[in-house]
């Protein structure tokens, strides 16, 4: 097939897929609308959970400014694997880190984030971190489930229950403009994400210092 025709095939196939999938005025409509609805509605629970974590926003603020839920903006959608290891909760009841994970609202285990970023502290109660982090869930069944992880670009701060389907976990990304509040939506049942980023971005931002500051009442081995 020449160049020619070739191009004339691609021309008619996108003609063809968009006048199949052309949707009617109202049926536009409508959509726009549930779409619209279903963003207020998480922003409205995403504002009930940043007052939660008011100690989170209001340290973010003082890098950013002042900002809401309205001010993050999905940029990723994606679909986590479904693979589990067999692991039960390493975090005795006696351990310090065993406040700071978050059980499960019907009590289907509970949410880590910090004991894999936290080996220890010196003694001035600086928590030593590994470079790496990650989101596990340890379930009721023994089983663990790695929700998200990362690198040293960013990390992951704080983390909430929505419902008991939607786990919330907040925390920051470094990319090419500086230091961006971040927030990953996790629903645990389809295993969806969503990541959203916050429109306001710092150049300067000491990347253990939330974590300083929550951390260093702790005594940790």
């Amino acid at each position: 097939m020449n160049t020619y025709r070739h191009y004339t095939f691609l021309l008619l196939t996108v003609f063809c897929i968009s006048g199949c999938t052309r949707q009617s005025p109202e049926e536009e409509t409508t959509v726009s609308g549930l779409e619209e609805n279903s963003a207020i509605s998480f922003a409205e629970r995403f504002d009930v959970a940043l007052a939660q974590k008011e100690n989170w926003r209001k340290h973010w603020q003082e890098h950013v400014g002042s900002f809401s839920s309205y001010d993050f903006k999905l940029i990723m959608t994606d679909t986590l694997d479904q693979y589990e290891m067999p692991e039960k909760n390493p975090i005795a009841l006696d351990d310090p880190l065993a406040p700071y994970q978050i059980p499960h609202p019907t009590g289907n285990g509970v949410i880590d984030i910090y004991s894999y970023k936290i080996e220890s502290q010196d003694e001035e109660g600086r928590p030593y971190l590994n470079p790496d982090a990650e989101v596990v869930w340890y379930k009721e069944d023994g089983m663990k489930k790695r929700l998200l992880f990362m690198g040293p670009s960013g990390m992951f701060e704080e983390a909430s229950w929505l419902n008991e389907n939607e786990l919330l976990v907040l925390g920051f990304f470094q990319d090419d403009e500086g230091f961006r509040p971040m927030a990953w939506v996790i629903e645990l049942e389809g295993l969806v994400l969503r990541q959203y980023s916050l429109n306001k971005v710092t150049t300067t931002y000491p990347m253990t210092s939330y974590l300083d500051q929550k951390i260093k009442p702790l005594t940790l081995k």
